[in-house]
Parts: C-alpha cells; structure tokens; sequence
C-alpha cells in the first residue's frame, strides 16, 4: 500500500530523513505526496528536482503553493515576501519543472482513499470530485496554462452548483480541492479562517463535518490544515504536521485497517 507524506513546502532535508526511515520498513512503497511540494522552506528547488527525480513511484496533487509558483511563473500573480521560489524561476530545468508540476492532478482515488490538497466539498463524491479535478488538471496541463490561471483567483462562487461553467465552475473546484478548511452544512465555503477545528466561524464547520458528506464511504487523505496536526478519524486522515513551522514531518503507510496503518515522524 502506499505511504502518503505531508506537506513538504521546500523542506528536503527532512524529507530524506523521513524517507531513510520508510525505507527500512516499506521499501519500494508507491509514495503519495499531499501538495504544496514548495514555498516557505528553505529548498523549494531542489525539493521540486527531487520529487520529480523519483518517477512513477511518486504521486503528487497540487496544493495552493504549487499553485501560486505557476501562477508567479506566468506573470499572473506577484511574488510573496515570504516566498521561497527565486531558484526554481531561475533554474535552468525551469521549463520542466513547471511543466511536470502542472501536469499533476489534483486528486487521485485507490485502494479506497481519496488524496487531495485541503478538502472535499460534502456534494461531492470520490468519483464526482476526481471527474472534476480531471477538468482543471485538463485546463492547466493543456496548452495555454496562463489563460487558466489568470481566471483562477477569487473567493466567487463560494458553493458549487451542477449549473456552472467555465471560470467559475473551475474555481470552485481549485478551491475546494487546495484551499478548503471550513464550509457552512450546505457547503459554502469561508477562506479567512485558518485556525483548528474548533474555531470555526459562527455557520460554518470543518468540511469533513459537514452532515451528509458524499465521501463519508472513502477514507480522504489530505494536507493543507497544519493546525490539525495528525489526525486519525473513522474515513479521514490528516497529514500537514507543520514540517516548515518547525514541528513535524509525518508518513503513514495506508492500510484496508487503520489500525494497520504504519506511522513515521521527523523533527523538522
């Protein structure tokens, strides 16, 4: 079964010190990574090289980072402060970089889990939410990425509807899938907050605990939310544990029986 890793954001040298120790327990696992591969850390660069150095044996999905470094790439929105991305933009593998990171899919279902970035809007099911990523991943992978992405920012519309089309039928899917932590129960999404769990905003809820939600059935895997930490909860997992807030870096060998599920962690 695959180990899933949290989120990285440019923090290769923890990466390998996780890795060393997946080795000596699950070699030749398939790895499954949560996105945001970049920003923030301090090697965003070479942890991009090494990621895709590995092949077929990694599976990404693209998280908010990945996505503001394309976006930073085209022209469409100016760097951060805060960011870490000069070296990848002045690489000279630039263009095959940014061409492996677009082509990545924004979710990917097996083995009875469904990964993706943030979140899950509760109308979705795995199918449905795997159909839909496949549309932005078609936008972003296909020729004229920049179109796509200089219409992909905006907090409008904040519910899905069956009815919607072209730019913002796509946002919403983008900001589910790599920018979703709290919903109303109809699944209207709020993005200013981003505290843990319980802070939610007055008419609003964690995503996963929306009632009704159509991907109750699927354990969800996914990152994004640092203030969860590792969370272990019947159909859901969490993985961001805050590798580049300086706590930690977790794996999880994912298992039919969550009770079978094997568990690394490294300082960061």
């Amino acid at each position: 079964m695959p180990v899933v890793i949290g989120d990285l954001q440019g923090c290769l040298p923890s990466l390998r010190r996780l890795l060393d120790r997946v080795e000596r327990e699950a070699p030749d696992a398939p790895l499954w990574f949560c996105g945001d591969l970049v920003n923030r850390g301090p090697a965003s660069l070479e942890t991009l090289r090494f990621v895709r150095s590995l092949g077929e044996r990694a599976l990404t999905v693209l998280g908010n980072h990945d996505l503001h470094l394309l976006a930073v790439a085209w022209g469409i929105r100016p760097a951060h402060r805060s960011d870490t991305l000069e070296e990848i933009l002045a690489a000279p593998d630039r263009e095959a970089l940014l061409h492996w990171l677009r082509t990545r899919p924004l979710a990917h279902w097996a083995h009875g889990h469904l990964l993706v970035h943030a979140g899950v809007l509760p109308a979705w099911d795995a199918a449905q939410t795997v159909a839909l990523a496949a549309e932005v991943q078609a936008c972003l992978g296909g020729p004229d990425p920049g179109a796509f992405l200089a219409t992909m920012y905006g907090n409008q519309p904040a519910a899905w509807d069956e009815t919607l089309q072209g730019p913002d039928r796509l946002r919403v899917v983008v900001n589910a899938l790599t920018r979703l932590r709290f919903c109303t129960p109809a699944g209207e999404m709020e993005f200013a907050t981003k505290d843990a769990a319980d802070a939610a905003p007055p008419g609003h809820l964690p995503w996963f605990r929306a009632p009704g939600r159509r991907t109750a059935d699927v354990t969800v895997v996914f990152g994004h939310w640092s203030q969860l930490g590792l969370m272990q909860l019947p159909g859901l997992l969490a993985l961001d544990t805050g590798c580049v807030w300086g706590r930690a870096l977790s794996a999880v060998q994912l298992a039919a029986d969550p009770a079978q599920r094997r568990i690394w962690q490294v300082a960061c």
